[in-house]
């Protein structure tokens, strides 16, 4: 019964995404899903990629966390519109939360909850789900977490810098994550250091572009 009720749960989130995706498409947004765990550094790559990209495009974000809000403040600053979406005890953003946040924009970023697991599960209509796994996390996640990697385009390995002081093998990371995902785009960066930052909003730019330039849904 409780797989019947989660069942139930997951196909009436799916047409309310796909439902966000029909009025994304309407709009010509571009919708990203950025998903961590807690302190893997979202709120930092997302404030350095609005610096790089917030002249190119009309962007909005969408932060979501429990309680509070302190990432929506940060973001703030950077002069995009920004909403703060409190779940109030969910450890994700479903599609309904979503439904409602739309304006005329090209790129809208959602920061989802920090969690490996149930953001992972729900869809919100998204384009691209980016998520970020973090060297002081360990190498094991992709083994722990399949389904995160499994069900992602891009995975970022953020700081890089801190390769050396702690267990993680960037390598081994890599080739359980493509034995997962194959198609998985990788980037290696360090939002502290600057080093490998322009990879993301050069991948960023060139998919809003193709995406606009196509004209199709992308599910």
């Amino acid at each position: 019964m409780r797989i019947k009720v989660m069942q139930d749960i997951m196909a009436a989130n799916d047409l309310i995404a796909r439902e966000n995706r029909r009025i994304f498409d309407q709009h010509e947004v571009f919708v990203v899903n950025l998903m961590s765990s807690p302190g893997a550094g979202k709120t930092t790559l997302l404030e350095r990629t609005l610096v790089a990209l917030k002249n190119e495009f009309a962007i909005a974000v969408i932060e979501g966390d429990i309680r509070g809000q302190l990432d929506a403040e940060r973001i703030g600053r950077y002069g995009v519109p920004v909403l703060q979406i409190n779940t109030g005890g969910e450890c994700h953003l479903d599609a309904n939360m979503i439904r409602n946040a739309l304006d005329r924009l090209e790129l809208l970023v959602i920061e989802n909850v920090g969690n490996l697991v149930c953001p992972a599960e729900f869809k919100v209509g998204e384009d691209r789900k980016v998520m970020i796994l973090s060297v002081p996390e360990g190498d094991d996640k992709p083994y722990k977490y399949p389904l995160m990697f499994m069900g992602s385009q891009v995975m970022v390995i953020n700081k890089m810098d801190l390769l050396g002081m702690v267990d993680f093998d960037v390598e081994k990371v890599e080739q359980a994550v493509l034995a997962l995902n194959p198609e998985m785009d990788i980037f290696r960066l360090s939002c502290k250091t600057g080093e490998g930052m322009e990879a993301g909003p050069d991948w960023l730019r060139g998919q809003v572009r193709r995406e606009r330039q196509a004209g199709t849904p992308c599910w």
